[in-house]
């Protein structure tokens, strides 16, 4: 009896602790990337590690280093990821992320190393105007392109052209891509 006590308090006590933040939840689904360069893989979690790291410090010029030099996403730049990470810190906070590789191709081309990174995941935060939590941004099998770029894997956009399905005006810019 003296041991169902114990393992009852000790489930009811978790169970009403506060929740434990997360870190940058990157998570490789069973197979990806197993037969790819095992270092690419650390160093591409490492930077979204960082990228993680500089919107929890509210840190914009870390965060945009995250950005390669010839960002372009859908016509936007960096200039214009940087104006939409202003708003976000403006209107959020506690904000953080998650991502899911579902793929990942990692190719060399004219010596660029590029990988394209097929990514279900979200962006979180609490709104500071009503204290609410809110999904700031989701995507299910978007890809995340990035470049090496100064010994670094940076954030390159899209495959570097305007949709024709879809003008920028009309959907929200996702600043994780």
């Amino acid at each position: 009896m003296k041991i169902i006590l114990v393992l009852a308090g000790t489930l009811i006590l978790t169970q009403c602790r506060p929740p434990t933040p997360v870190a940058a939840a990157v998570e490789f689904a069973p197979g990806v990337g197993a037969d790819a360069d095992q270092q690419v893989i650390r160093e591409l979690v490492v930077a979204f590690n960082e990228a993680e790291a500089a919107v929890k410090k509210v840190d914009l010029d870390a965060l945009m280093k995250f950005y390669a030099t010839t960002y372009n996403y859908h016509g936007l730049k960096r200039s214009d990821v940087r104006r939409v990470w202003e708003e976000v810190f403006l209107h959020y906070r506690d904000i953080s992320s998650s991502h899911v590789f579902t793929e990942l191709r990692l190719v060399q081309a004219d010596g660029i190393r590029k990988a394209y990174v097929t990514c279900t995941g979200g962006l979180q935060g609490v709104e500071k105007q009503t204290g609410k939590p809110i999904t700031i941004d989701s995507w299910a099998r978007e890809i995340h392109y990035l470049v090496k770029e100064e010994g670094r894997w940076r954030f390159l956009g899209n495959t570097g052209g305007l949709s024709l399905s879809a003008p920028a005006a009309s959907a929200p810019h996702h600043p994780l891509f």
